[in-house]
């Protein structure tokens, strides 16, 4: 198995988030947690959002708790597929937190079947989390953000939301759809102080992306490496994984001062699968 990346460490950040506040949807684990502990070592106070063992969420809440200089962060379980849940959490995280002045919609999940053989309650689920989830955070949060006359919005869509696969069409029409809402939400803020842009990974190594390594290899009968690379990432010309700190840097600059300007853009971080 590839080696992690040298060279990133979340421990070496400037304070450039000093004074602000963060909601950071689907960050009990993955990529949402190490955005959520990169704002937090930057200076920001950050709610949490997402599912888990309570044991999990206890030791996030605790590991960006102390980045924030308390014993833990805030934690919002709101259920993203109702909409009204969705708009408790950003008040929740508003009276939390004094106001909610960045917003990363990260939260997704994921199922792989043919369409016609692709569960109807499946496909809503995630039409539902991945995408209409981030219209209601939105739309809960910009008033605010128009009203203290800042804001950053960032949607965690994916490298399948500019480029199709076969098999998951519910997850490749959601993050298109997070593209189009990005750049509509742009449109309608452009002359605000305030920003919505996306980012759009390839493969990231998570521990849910690990996972898959080895049942590719038992499948195809050929060695974990090469599982990975000529299966996994098959699309991903680095045929390396992104790293959960490329895409949380991404993120961070995206929050930080030097911005404003980028407005509308799907950041992609895939190595070099759209220029294929």
């Amino acid at each position: 198995m590839q080696p992690r990346q040298k060279g990133t460490d979340l421990h070496m950040t400037e304070r450039i988030l000093d004074g602000r506040t963060a909601l950071v949807t689907g960050s009990t684990s993955g990529i949402g947690l190490g955005i959520a502990l990169l704002y937090a070592q930057a200076g920001a106070k950050v709610m949490l959002n997402g599912l888990g063992r309570p044991e999990d969420i206890a030791r996030a809440r605790r590991e960006v708790g102390a980045a924030m200089g308390v014993d833990e962060a805030p934690f919002s379980d709101a259920d993203l597929s109702r909409g009204e849940a969705v708009a408790g959490m950003v008040r929740a995280a508003e009276a939390a937190l004094g106001s909610v002045d960045i917003l990363v919609n990260n939260a997704g999940i994921q199922h792989v079947a043919p369409i016609d053989e692709f569960p109807e309650a499946k496909w809503d689920a995630i039409i539902a989390i991945n995408f209409t989830s981030n219209f209601h955070a939105i739309k809960a949060a910009l008033p605010g953000m128009k009203k203290r006359n800042w804001g950053r919005i960032i949607n965690v869509a994916s490298a399948h939301g500019l480029v199709a696969s076969p098999y998951k069409a519910a997850y490749v029409s959601a993050k298109h759809a997070v593209v189009g809402l990005t750049k509509t939400v742009a449109l309608e803020i452009a002359r605000t102080p305030v920003t919505c842009n996306a980012i759009c990974p390839g493969f990231v190594r998570t521990p849910l992306a690990e996972a898959q390594v080895k049942p590719l290899a038992e499948k195809h009968g050929v060695s974990e490496e090469q599982a990975l690379t000529d299966y996994l990432l098959e699309k991903q010309p680095s045929k390396r994984w992104v790293e959960v700190e490329d895409v949380a840097r991404m993120a961070l600059y995206l929050a930080g001062p030097g911005s404003g300007a980028v407005n509308g853009a799907a950041l992609s971080i895939d190595g070099g699968w759209l220029a294929a």
